[in-house]
């Protein structure tokens, strides 16, 4: 059994889904592991992790209203505040989510299937910078 890890650093734009799958399909691919498992964390409070589809953005979209209107910014209902009126309905949405994902590695790829994209989901309503921890497990 071998492993390897890395940590990645990404920058959200602002809410919404960001497509990491080319730079995680890389490092995998790169790794000479052929079957396995990948375990991605986003090493953050206020974003998540999700396989969703990528072959229409309208998707990414209609999720981002869909939590958008469940936990709307500013409700009156939290109290913590201390970032801004979009910090603790980010992290609603964060429980809500994921915040760690695990995906089957065969024949030295990540086993998506062929709608399937990985999105980093930004929740706050500022441009971040985001760290994602990677492990592969495998042979």
């Amino acid at each position: 059994m071998r492993q390897s890890l890395q940590t990645f650093e990404f920058r959200s734009e602002g809410p919404g889904a960001l497509d990491i799958t080319s730079t995680i399909a890389a490092w995998v691919g790169s790794s000479g592991i052929e079957r396995g498992l990948l375990t991605l964390h986003v090493r953050h409070t206020s974003a998540s992790l999700i396989v969703q589809e990528n072959a229409d953005p309208q998707v990414q979209r209609d999720l981002q209203s869909f939590l958008s209107r469940l936990v709307p910014h500013g409700d009156r209902l939290f109290q913590h505040t201390a970032e801004g009126p979009d910090d603790m309905p980010a992290h609603v949405r964060a429980a809500l989510t994921s915040t760690t994902l695990s995906i089957p590695v065969l024949d030295g790829r990540v086993a998506l299937g062929t709608w399937q994209a990985i999105y980093l989901w930004e929740h706050r309503s500022a441009p971040h910078r985001r760290e994602v921890a990677a492990h592969l497990l495998g042979e």
